[in-house]
């Protein structure tokens, strides 16, 4: 897709050889010179807006943009060519509040303030993006159309996005759609992931391998858990995937986060499997998870941020879903295969669980026939693939 310029405020794009009508109040990106882009959420969420600054970045390479994310998540942008500087807040010391607390907050406001930015691009519906944008006072800014929060909202921002909230959407178009209203059209070859997880994670990665003796490419990582309980497949059922991925020969790396609660998911894992899987639960940081799932086969988890990471390092996935929705969230952009529930009519429900008790009956009944049966089809296609 390229930029054509047409008069000083108009501007027409041209995607897939397409010509597309104008936006009525597209931003001329010739007038922007610094843009700062806000995503307040969890690591795959970041990780999803990372199109947005490949996409600005090729079609308007002058630009030089930065990011504002929560400082747990920055991991998941740090390296990407487009970014140049990456603001964060940190959360612990916000909700610890007292003196330590407000001078943070007043730190980062008067570094936001001296950016001069000329356009901020809010990605979440998050309160604080309003009040960030009124301090920075940007010549352009575009947030999610929100009626209901009222006139604070609706004049903080020039330009607003509408959400899908009646049919399903993938995250990474919702981003995009930020873009797309202030007339900046992505191309196909802008909406995969990126993640870059550096020399130190790489070379990290590549002695333990060694010393692991296990083969770039010909190893699975299995990442089971998840932060949200009611995303995880049965310790059970993950354990029988494992041994039936044992008895095809293929070795096993088992990650996983430092969280208690998918600590004792993988313990409970362990307990019920003969697979002899290497146990890296807890032992790496999110670069270096990146790239051991890059030198991996195959990443088979659920819907958490190692699922969006494989997609990122174009490793194909197997994900095993259950209440929240692939059509938002499922991987894209490289081989995959989705295995959820056909049984139950009630999904994708968004609850934390049935009857909000962090078991997903969806889950809980799902076949380990019908996984090792995506996990085969999937490896098999990738042995055709290398013999063509």
């Amino acid at each position: 897709m390229r930029i054509l310029h047409i008069g000083a405020e108009s501007i027409r794009f041209m995607a897939n050889d397409v010509q597309l009508p104008a936006v009525a109040d597209a931003i001329d990106l010739r007038l922007i010179h610094r843009v700062l882009v806000i995503k307040l959420r969890h690591h795959g969420d970041v990780l999803l807006t990372s199109p947005v600054f490949s996409a600005l970045k090729r079609l308007a390479p002058h630009l030089e943009l930065d990011a504002l994310v929560y400082r747990e998540t920055a991991e998941m942008l740090e390296g990407h060519p487009a970014i140049r500087r990456i603001h964060t807040i940190d959360r612990d010391l916000t909700r610890a509040g007292g003196f330590r607390s407000v001078r943070a907050e007043l730190g980062l406001w008067r570094d936001l303030r001296a950016q001069s930015y000329d356009l901020v691009v809010h990605l979440t519906e998050h309160r604080r993006g309003a009040w960030l944008v009124r301090l920075i006072n940007p010549k352009y800014a575009v947030g999610p159309e929100r009626n209901e929060r009222g006139w604070f909202w609706r004049t903080s921002f020039t330009h607003r996005y509408l959400v899908p909230r009646a049919t399903s959407r993938h995250t990474i178009e919702t981003n995009l759609d930020a873009l797309r209203r202030i007339g900046i059209w992505p191309g196909d070859d802008d909406k995969s992931p990126v993640m870059v997880p550096g020399p130190a994670a790489e070379a990290r990665i590549s002695h333990l391998l060694h010393t692991l003796k296990l083969t770039r490419k010909q190893f699975i990582v299995v990442h089971p858990g998840s932060r949200w309980l009611f995303k995880s497949w049965p310790a059970k059922s993950t354990a029988s995937l494992l041994d039936q991925l044992a008895e095809d020969n293929w070795p096993i790396v088992v990650t996983g986060s430092r969280d208690p609660a998918e600590r004792a998911l993988i313990d409970a894992i362990q307990a019920s499997t003969k697979a002899p899987a290497v146990d890296l639960v807890a032992q790496l940081s999110i670069p270096e998870l990146a790239a051991l799932i890059g030198n991996a086969r195959l990443l088979i988890g659920v819907d958490s941020a190692p699922m969006h990471i494989a997609t990122a390092m174009r490793t194909p996935v197997v994900a095993i879903f259950g209440p929240s929705g692939e059509a938002e969230w499922g991987p894209t952009g490289v081989l995959n295969r989705v295995v959820a529930s056909t049984e139950h009519s009630c999904r994708p429900c968004g609850n934390n669980g049935c009857g909000g008790s962090n078991i997903s009956d969806c889950l809980v009944k799902l076949p380990v026939s019908r996984v090792i049966g995506a996990v085969r089809e999937v490896l098999a296609t990738i042995d055709d693939d290398t013999a063509t």
